[in-house]
């Protein structure tokens, strides 16, 4: 367990001579990473393939595998950077208050953002980048990939370092750690728990846009790259239930397959950064994480890594005790906020004379957009406290229940919905409903989620001191969730409330704009405008409809979420 009493120096991982006995395990090791590797050679080397206007989607059934590692590649690219972002950007924001005020709002800007009102300038770009091949989509869809990844990542980070407790920081001045030392000892793994709930969430919430970002229109052009999206997509427009269920069949079998070689055993892993004083006797195993420890590969690994971070280590000390505040660094320093004031300026000067050009009559369209699409973005997101919060609390606290449900809930939450949508619409049709209901239930798919892992995460994360407290005490029901369940899980549910606000404004661009069978059902809401102005080539009136959405986003947060996470940051710190 993470316990203060048990920090000792000099926080090496301390690995024993490894004798050459190789067994079964390590050929297995072996032949994993070997083909890995294989996989990531083969997949990038079709990207030298020139661009065509359109990529025939091969719906033959014996593509599937091929799609399948195509779609994997991207989206563990995208993770990868997704990952790599989220660290730097919660550990520079949480650096000093003078960041925060400007990296937190500008956060929330982000990621209220959806993913094809980045489409356009991302596309364009890459395009430009690399115009004779296909390399210039492929980090397109890589990097849109990576738009619906990256924020949760970084606010939970980024509430990781707010929310840790006090004594953990004096352990780092006392025993002198550098930065470097401090992030690697101290910062990650206390943060470990809520950032491999939200990696899930993330790796799900690629899947879930995985159609939009392997197959798009962008005015009179069609992008198509070989993938399982773009393979469920041109079944879905063909109108092919039976291609759609096995494209979706072979997801789930991909997401199950991840769930056992991954998630469990990094669940399983984290536990031992969990700030606690008692062992549990109940918690979570993995057979993989079991067998890895058994590997004399990955001992191998493991001493070998250990010996790079020393030298990692030394490094850094040696560059903190020779860094002084210079003049030069002073003037890099202010050079790059200059630089990008300037930036932000000239985006602001084109952006504004962009917006001058719209209409009367199209602002008050984008108005009553706004107007019905917060209304169904506010009903989703309270439909989905109802159950996310009891479901995550019993998962996080029950290993039994955990071991069914895992699996469960990252195959439903990584379902495009966009494929199943259709079937619920044409029952909202039959009941009367249609797509104005029915876009709260799609909006409700692609945003629980964000509550139901931060749940979970926060649930698993109370120490079992404290559970062994409550019981020993006697508290039961209401007054069990008053004193332990609501103040432990506090962070977390607010960093899910922020990311599901995210989301459900995310979400509205495939809920409020559905096509299927070669049918487009369409409804008023900002997701809609955005949609059609993506496919139509409609610049300004996309520019605006994403401002529009960005400000009713941030205003939530600012006004709401970030209040009570005041309150979370102030109140609920385990100390």
């Amino acid at each position: 367990m993470y316990n203060i009493a048990m920090l000792k120096l000099p926080f090496h991982i301390e690995i024993p001579d490894i004798k050459p006995r190789f067994n079964m395990v390590d050929i297995v090791v072996f032949v994993f990473i070997a083909t890995v590797l294989y996989i990531i050679i083969f997949i990038a080397s079709g990207w030298r393939a020139e661009m065509q206007p359109a990529v025939e989607i091969d719906l033959s059934v014996y593509r599937l595998p091929l799609y399948a590692l195509n779609s994997i590649f991207r989206m563990f690219a995208a993770y990868v950077l997704s990952f790599i972002f989220a660290i730097w950007y919660g550990y520079t924001a949480n650096k000093s208050k003078w960041n925060e005020r400007l990296m937190i709002p500008f956060l929330d800007i982000l990621q209220s953002i959806p993913v094809l009102s980045f489409l356009p300038g991302v596309v364009l770009a890459m395009i430009a980048l690399f115009p004779n091949s296909r390399i210039g989509v492929e980090l397109s869809s890589i990097l849109l990939i990576f738009t619906g990844q990256v924020w949760n990542m970084a606010f939970s980070y980024y509430n990781s370092l707010n929310t840790m407790p006090k004594d953990l920081r004096h352990v780092a001045r006392v025993y002198g750690f550098s930065r470097y030392q401090r992030f690697l000892k101290i910062e990650l793994p206390f943060s470990a728990i809520g950032l491999i709930w939200n990696s899930m969430m993330s790796i799900s919430g690629g899947w879930f846009f995985l159609m939009a970002c392997e197959m798009f229109v962008l005015k009179d052009r069609d992008f198509r790259l070989p993938g399982l999206g773009s393979y469920i997509q041109t079944a879905a427009n063909l109108g092919d239930i039976r291609l759609v269920l096995l494209g979706l069949s072979t997801m789930v079998f991909i997401i199950v397959l991840f769930d056992i070689l991954l998630w469990r055993p990094l669940i399983a892993w984290s536990q031992k950064f969990k700030f606690d004083t008692v062992v549990s006797e109940d918690e979570p195993e993995s057979s993989v994480l079991n067998l890895l420890r058994k590997s004399t590969l990955q001992k191998w690994i493991i001493k070998q890594a250990s010996s790079i971070n020393r030298r990692i280590e030394r490094y850094f000390r040696q560059k903190e005790e020779k860094e002084t505040n210079s003049s030069f660094r002073r003037f890099i320093k202010f050079f790059m906020i200059g630089s990008i004031l300037a930036l932000l300026v000239w985006a602001a000067l084109k952006a504004i004379n962009s917006l001058i050009t719209l209409s009367i009559n199209e602002y008050l369209m984008i108005l009553k957009a706004a107007f019905f699409s917060l209304l169904r973005t506010s009903t989703a997101i309270l439909l989905a406290l109802l159950w996310t919060v009891p479901l995550g609390v019993l998962i996080g606290f029950n290993r039994k229940v955990a071991k069914v449900m895992q699996p469960v809930i990252q195959i439903l939450a990584s379902v495009p919905a966009t494929a199943v949508f259709p079937v619920i619409i044409l029952f909202l049709i039959r009941l009367g409903g249609g797509l104005d209901i029915g876009a709260i239930f799609l909006m409700l798919l692609g945003t629980q989620w964000y509550l139901l892992f931060n749940v979970i995460a926060g649930a698993s994360a109370i120490p079992n001191d404290l559970r062994e407290a409550a019981r020993v005490y006697g508290i039961k029901g209401l007054r069990r969730w008053k004193v332990l369940i609501i103040p432990g899980i506090f962070p977390y549910l607010v960093t899910g409330l922020i990311t599901a606000t995210g989301g459900a404004w995310n979400a509205t661009i495939v809920a409020e704009h559905v096509t299927f069978g070669g049918k487009t059902l369409t409804t008023t809401g900002l997701g809609s405008l955005i949609s059609e102005a993506t496919v139509e080539g409609n610049y300004r009136l996309l520019l605006a409809s994403t401002i529009t959405m960005a400000i009713i986003v941030v205003s939530i947060n600012r006004l709401l979420w970030k209040r009570l996470f005041q309150i979370a940051k102030e109140r609920y710190r385990l100390e």
